[in-house]
């Protein structure tokens, strides 16, 4: 018997041929779990990374970017608007920040705009807006339904109306927020009270896994809020800007919100978010939403030559097709290496897994030159470039295929304890 053996590898060790060395981070606030590759230039789908290496990306920024890395139209757009203006302030109008807003109104359907950095605060915005609502039409209402395991961004009012952000680390909440089942009608019914001012939620749930609200639930929701005179709030942060095929997912639900949010691809990259209203909805009155680069002229600019470009003919005819192509193609790898239920809407998918290895199959994918998110430990999201070609989604399948096959290895020999 050999005491002195090496004990067996971990499911890490046998993914990673040879891991990437740690580079220092002392300095870097240790926020996000990232893996030691430094990134330095992008081209469309494709990410090289210091030593030269190519990845292909089909997580693109978490959606942020939806014209791919650095695409020509967005990298002009900036460069001109650099030269002539980048912030003059948000207590001045800026062309290109009134320009994008009555796109965006014109595109939408919405009656006013304001655009801001993130769509945490988009989302923040929209909790203010309907409060003030709710002080001016119901009385002072205040309270805000949202749905379990949604997500609505990390600032503290975005987290006291999300239960999907990782958990809320930073007790007490802000009161005035319940939640209740995604998909659940009568839940809802229950919940709502005298105090009720909205209720918000994301039609399609990203962080949670990319789980869709049915067409009959959103309607429902719709209606409820219609019957008793409260707001609906859509957070298309995630599934905004042409992400499932459409400019806007409620479109596809023929659902109409009272008040919109739009993020992550809305900027094409930069930090870019509006928030929309409709209808009495639109009642902010001076003062009360200000931020010091909110519209500024530099990302309005970026903002403007993205929904220029998602609203061109055929641009959104493109994105379903490619999402079709690469859902079927998913779908074949799920069964293949017997994997659970593929869900989502033009170019924004989650793959259920047969088990909690969906970190390892990222840090696989990622040894096999392809970046991956994982929204929950059983679950992958795809959210390619809206540009994607039907080559780049072949490529992206060939390497998963490695990924799984390598992660399934790494399993089987860890059950034998294989050691080195």
């Amino acid at each position: 018997m050999n005491l002195f053996r090496r004990p067996a590898p971990s499911l890490d060790d046998l993914i990673l041929d040879a891991p990437h060395e740690d580079l220092p981070s002392d300095a870097l606030m240790p926020t996000v779990a990232r893996p030691a590759q430094v990134f330095v230039r992008g081209q469309g789908s494709w990410l090289w990374d210091s030593e030269d290496r190519a990845y292909l990306d089909f997580s693109q920024g978490s959606a942020a970017n939806s014209l791919g890395h650095s695409p020509q139209v967005l990298v002009k757009a900036l460069a001109d608007q650099t030269q002539a203006l980048i912030n003059p302030g948000n207590g001045l109008h800026n062309r290109p920040q009134l320009n994008l807003v009555d796109r965006l109104c014109h595109h939408t359907g919405s009656d006013q705009g304001y655009l801001l950095n993130s769509g945490a605060e988009a989302c923040e915005a929209a909790i203010k807006l309907a409060r003030k609502w709710g002080q001016q039409h119901r009385g002072g209402a205040y309270h805000i339904i949202s749905a379990s395991t949604g997500c609505h961004g990390r600032s503290f009012a975005a987290m006291a109306a999300s239960t999907g952000a990782g958990g809320n680390r930073f007790e007490p909440q802000l009161p005035g927020f319940s939640h209740v089942p995604f998909n659940d009608l009568p839940a809802l019914h229950a919940a709502v009270d005298a105090q009720t001012v909205a209720i918000m939620l994301e039609p399609i749930q990203g962080a949670a896994g990319v789980i869709p609200a049915t067409e009959h639930y959103l309607k429902g929701v719709e209606r409820l809020c219609r019957e008793l005179g409260i707001l609906l709030i859509l957070d298309e942060v995630h599934t905004g800007i042409g992400r499932c095929g459409t400019l806007l997912v409620e479109q596809q639900y023929g659902v109409r919100a009272d008040i919109i949010t739009l993020g992550k691809g809305l900027g094409g990259g930069v930090p870019l978010a509006a928030l929309l209203a409709r209808g009495k909805a639109c009642c902010f009155e001076v003062g009360e939403l200000d931020g010091t680069h909110h519209g500024n002229a530099l990302m309005a600019a970026a903002g403007e030559a993205v929904l220029k470009t998602v609203v061109e003919e055929g641009f959104l005819e493109q994105v379903r097709e490619s999402g079709l192509y690469l859902g079927e193609g998913l779908a074949r790898l799920a069964y293949r290496y017997d994997h659970g239920q593929l869900r989502g809407h033009g170019l924004m998918w989650g793959l259920t897994l047969s088990d909690d290895s969906a970190d390892a199959v990222v840090k696989a994918a990622l040894h096999e030159g392809l970046i991956l998110n994982a929204p929950q430990p059983n679950c992958l999201r795809f959210t390619p470039a809206l540009t994607v070609s039907k080559s780049n989604i072949d490529e992206m399948l060939l390497r998963l295929a490695r990924a799984f096959s390598r992660v399934r290895t790494a399993q089987l020999q860890c059950r034998k304890g294989i050691a080195v």
